[in-house]
């Protein structure tokens, strides 16, 4: 939402290219998001400006083939899962043949290519509606997010939409690129819109309403206590995961009683939406033509006089130590997160759920004690976002990554950290959740889910093992090189052997130095 300056001078900043980000696309499209029309932003934000040279493309092509080069080399476990899921996002290209329902998925994949592949993971019955879902939200969040829209020509206007999405001749000129190409074609939402079954055209309307009435509020005022937090992201977010329960509940795939589970799904859209707000510090404060601030001003008050003076190396130490501090508020959701992925029955609603959960927990333990959070966007690599889109597979895997973040989280807490035990309690709360749910998983469900190993160990084995079978070979005068018996006078059998060892050797070495595990 653009809330307004909350004191302090800001610097101007050079003119960035916008792009209209749903807060609501946390709950849909995760941390995973990749928003690639988004122009350069301070800290280094990946990106190309419209106003961009051709030889300036070819670099920052160049340069980012390199970046993908160098993390799959020390990462080269990332190679297969990131293929596969290439595989997942070719496949979300494909179109179905009604020409509005192919609008609708086009556009899904312009404005979020990560949304396009996770609904994938939804059954059938529920993609068309939780595509509509996020279009609806994406435009109402369109009409939000353009700035040279007035406050009072907008807030009525957000406070109305639930109307507008039943109206087939609606457009509302606004947004930028393939945002302004929804608004400008919405008729074509609203025509698959009101195709839909009627309890989810319902629901859709509902959160819409309550959502767009939750935006205009947050035009008119700040984001000053922890209670405005929870009720600016309940509003962008927590609603999200709202809508989401009443789906599966009228969709027959899950419990009627998700209806019912407000709070717990309300907590799983918090969850989802503190992560992103950390995360997007200095996208959010650098914002043009003004900063968007939604970081609680009664706790970064407590560690700078203004909230973009975290933004400068002189107050590094204390803009970690902020950032610190929501990271341990945004845990108190997790317990939260994990009952209600512990009741979900069906399959495939289960890892569109758990998928983005994972992924926020994971990107919290890159975000804590990490001053880069105030240099640029903090995201985890890509690979390890491929790993967790395949290996969410069930309720024991989530507890063991939930369980393996934290851990990660714990061993970074510094001693002179302010909220250092309230971090720790909170931790402590997670890794008893988790342990719970193990325990339950009396059939032995769920398979580990082991950090890799770390580069150099790989490389270390794989080398041992090359030089074994050099060795078991006779590769270079090996044998005499060590004082053993040359070539030709060691017993057959035995070298043989040694050499059918020697291969499966290097074999599962090399699976090990690819993947990080030996199975």
């Amino acid at each position: 939402a653009s809330c307004r300056r909350s004191g302090g001078r800001f610097r101007p900043r050079p003119h960035t290219s916008r792009h209209a980000r749903i807060v609501a696309d946390s709950n849909l499209a995760l941390v995973l998001r990749v928003d690639r029309d988004a122009g350069p932003k301070v800290g280094g934000v990946r990106g190309i400006a419209p106003e961009a040279s051709a030889s300036d493309r070819r670099r920052s092509k160049k340069t980012n083939t390199m970046g993908v080069l160098s993390l799959l080399l020390k990462h080269p476990g990332d190679l297969v899962p990131l293929l596969k899921v290439k595989r997942m996002a070719d496949k979300a290209k494909k179109l179905p043949k009604e020409p509005n329902l192919a609008f609708c998925y086009d556009m899904l994949n312009k404005v979020s290519r990560s949304f396009a592949i996770v609904i994938q993971q939804l059954p059938h019955e529920l993609q068309d509606a939780v595509c509509i879902f996020y279009l609806v939200l994406r435009a109402l969040d369109t009409v939000e997010d353009d700035m040279s829209i007035p406050d009072e020509v907008k807030c009525p206007e957000l406070e109305v939409f639930h109307e507008r999405i039943y109206d087939k001749k609606y457009v509302y000129p606004c947004g930028e690129k393939h945002y302004k190409v929804l608004m400008d074609e919405y008729p074509k939402v609203t025509a698959v819109f009101l195709s839909l079954k009627k309890e989810y055209r319902d629901v859709i309307a509902d959160i819409t309403k309550r959502m767009g009435e939750g935006m205009s509020n947050f035009i008119r005022r700040e984001v000053v206590t922890l209670k405005d937090w929870n009720e600016y992201c309940h509003y962008v977010a927590g609603l999200v995961g709202i809508g989401l329960s009443n789906l599966w509940a009228s969709s027959m795939l899950e419990d009627k009683r998700f209806a019912d589970m407000e709070d717990l799904s309300n907590s799983m859209g918090l969850f989802l939406q503190k992560t992103n707000i950390i995360r997007d510090y200095l996208e959010d404060i650098v914002e043009e033509p003004a900063p968007r601030m939604f970081w609680p001003k009664c706790v970064w008050s407590k560690y700078a006089k203004t909230l973009d003076a975290f933004q400068y190396p002189e107050n590094r130490t204390k803009a970690v130590h902020c950032a610190n501090h929501l990271i341990t508020n945004a845990l108190e959701h997790a317990d939260a997160s994990l009952e209600y992925m512990s009741s979900l029955k069906n399959v495939d609603v289960f890892r569109f759920c758990a998928i983005p959960q994972v992924m926020a927990i994971a990107t919290l333990a890159e975000c804590y004690e990490n001053g880069k959070v105030f240099e640029g966007v903090v995201k985890i690599r890509r690979g390890l976002s491929a790993r967790i889109m395949l290996e969410c597979l069930d309720i024991y895997d989530v507890a063991r990554m939930f369980k393996t973040y934290a851990r990660a989280i714990d061993a970074k807490i510094a001693k002179d950290d302010p909220n250092a035990n309230k971090t720790r309690k909170q931790l402590n709360n997670v890794h008893a959740k988790c342990d719970d749910i193990l325990a339950s998983d009396t059939q032995g469900f769920g398979k580990k889910f082991d950090p890799v190993m770390p580069f150099v160990l790989r490389l270390l084995v794989l080398l041992m093992t090359l030089l074994y079978a050099a060795y078991a070979f006779r590769i270079g005068g090996v044998r005499e090189a060590v004082g053993i018996a040359a070539p030709g006078t060691g017993v057959a059998v035995v070298d043989k052997a040694e050499m059918a060892f020697s291969v499966i050797a290097v074999g599962a070495a090399s699976v090990f130095f690819a993947t990080g595990h030996f199975f």
